[in-house]
């Protein structure tokens, strides 16, 4: 089998993580205290592939574009990144997706910051760019087309583009220029080097396909866009959308048929799916859950992509929601916690006033603090672990915002959770600000990096417990349980040379 048009990706993207999304981040990070390759197999194991090196699971960003494509009758396929020479002769067009290129965005750059050293999700990247498959297929003329989340950062390596050879940088959701800018390639005529997608070029619902193959741990789609309007995230740029749920569905079962062991529900709020406003309705989120888990079965894991606090608080404290579904629907024998990422990104009242007004609505932004613990302790009662990320160095942050942060923390001790710092990256409205480095840390902020390292590592163990509490993970696990020991080891030394960098 041949193919004219080859989706892919490095292997940081092209892997499941061992089943388990969180281990994705840690591609995020350098390669500290071990060799690469091990780093690589905590993280990114390689991902099964059939004999025309197709994987079983692929980015879900992928997965739509290549059934975008096939849709409109392209030979199209995603291929793993080892595979690539299989297809050097007969592929005219390479598209590229991923979450980071080149390390900028969160929390690559704050690790790449403190540590002095590059993560391994750019190594891996350049790697896969400056492979023999890809030079040579560059050699016979293929045309390059890259896309995904972090476009934005290939206008800061303008060189690597002009090295590569890559025609093309897509800006935004792909689904309904990627068709036109393949006809164009094939045909050998001239492409933009750039092209953004605004909100009046979005897809609407009826425009975004089905995908045809499985995606990277079951994850599905049920809503695009967010009414909160975060200052500092390019998600609230675009317009709220939400998937009919024979959509979902018919993604839910592309996903088991393929035997993927469990279902992501990927939203930026799970909760606000077919909300009122920023409201939860507990209907469609009952019903979203009851026809989901019917699909999957009781034996499969089920997990939220992310879910905002205000929306927890407010579903629990007025329908009992967050009970109701774990009690009734989620938890049983073989799904004992549900996942989630969360974003806490500062303990501060006044400065989330500045950045992020929305995310405490319908509770007033002076109670953020009562929102973020309320929440919590609803999720530890209820079984659901968060991985929470605070962002230091907000544009008009001051001594006092990072103090109240710390303050946040030190309450949120009692309840079972991984907390993770990152630096501000300038995105969405605040994108013409510049990064928050290691050279502008202040006392304050080396205490809050302490603060929520104790809690993450408090916490690790107890989770791990959970996350993987299969014979299947024990190789993994014992690695992890080395790889705490070290981080322990290593982070209090670490910390008192930032303490003593910040003191000069």
């Amino acid at each position: 089998m041949t193919y004219d048009v080859v989706i892919t990706t490095d292997r940081t993207m092209m892997s499941n993580h061992h089943g388990k999304e969180f281990l994705g981040f840690v591609a995020t990070g350098p390669p500290i205290g071990m060799p690469e390759n091990l780093w690589m197999m905590i993280c990114a194991p390689k991902i099964r592939v059939d004999d025309s090196g197709r994987p079983v699971e692929a980015p879900y960003g992928l997965r739509k574009i290549e059934a975008v494509l096939r849709d409109a009758g392209f030979n199209a396929a995603i291929i793993d990144p080892d595979h690539l020479y299989k297809y050097v002769d007969s592929m005219k067009v390479i598209l590229i997706g991923h979450h980071d290129y080149f390390a900028y965005g969160p929390p690559s750059s704050e690790w790449w910051s403190l540590t002095g050293l590059e993560p391994v999700n750019r190594r891996s990247f350049i790697r896969l760019m400056n492979s023999e498959p890809m030079r040579k297929a560059k050699e016979k003329g293929a045309r390059i087309i890259v896309g995904g989340p972090a476009a934005w950062q290939w206008l800061y390596e303008l060189e690597f583009m002009d090295k590569w050879g890559v025609d093309t940088v897509v800006d935004g959701e792909g689904e309904k220029v990627t068709v036109e800018l393949v006809e164009k390639a094939l045909r050998g005529e001239p492409l933009p080097k750039y092209v953004y997608v605004g909100v009046d070029n979005v897809p609407g619902v009826n425009e975004i396909p089905v995908i045809k193959g499985a995606s990277v741990n079951g994850l599905v789609e049920i809503m695009r866009g967010c009414p909160r309007g975060c200052k500092f995230c390019s998600v609230t740029l675009r317009p709220l959308r939400f998937m009919p749920l024979e959509k979902i569905l018919s993604e839910v079962e592309v996903n088991i048929k393929s035997g993927v062991k469990g279902v992501i529900l990927h939203s930026e709020d799970v909760l606000l799916y077919q909300a009122d406003g920023v409201k939860p309705r507990p209907d469609p989120i009952i019903r979203l859950h009851e026809e989901v888990l019917k699909k999957i079965g009781e034996r499969r894991h089920l997990a939220w992509a992310h879910v905002s606090l205000a929306a927890l608080k407010y579903a629990e404290e007025n329908y009992k929601l967050i009970s109701r579904l774990m009690n009734e629907y989620v938890l049983n024998d073989y799904r004992r916690f549900l996942g989630v990422e969360v974003g806490i990104e500062t303990g501060s009242p006044s400065l989330a006033r500045k950045i992020m007004v929305g995310k405490s609505t319908p509770y007033p932004v002076e109670e953020w603090q009562e929102i973020v613990v309320d929440s919590f302790r609803i999720m530890h009662e209820n079984k659901i672990i968060p991985a929470a990320t605070v962002i230091l160095g907000f544009p008009e942050e001051t001594s006092e915002d990072v103090v109240k942060t710390i303050e946040l923390i030190e309450k949120l001790k009692p309840y079972r959770s991984i907390i993770v710092p990152m630096f501000f990256v300038p995105m969405g409205v605040l994108k013409k600000n510049k990064w928050f480095m290691r050279e502008h840390l202040k006392p304050e902020h080396v205490e809050a990096l302490k603060v929520m390292y104790e809690h993450s590592i408090y916490w690790s163990e107890d989770i791990m417990k959970f996350y993987m509490s299969s014979p299947l993970y024990l190789p993994v696990k014992a690695v992890l349980k080395y790889f705490i020991w070290y981080v322990k080891r290593k982070v209090n030394k670490y910390i008192g040379v930032l303490e003593e960098m910040v003191k000069k």
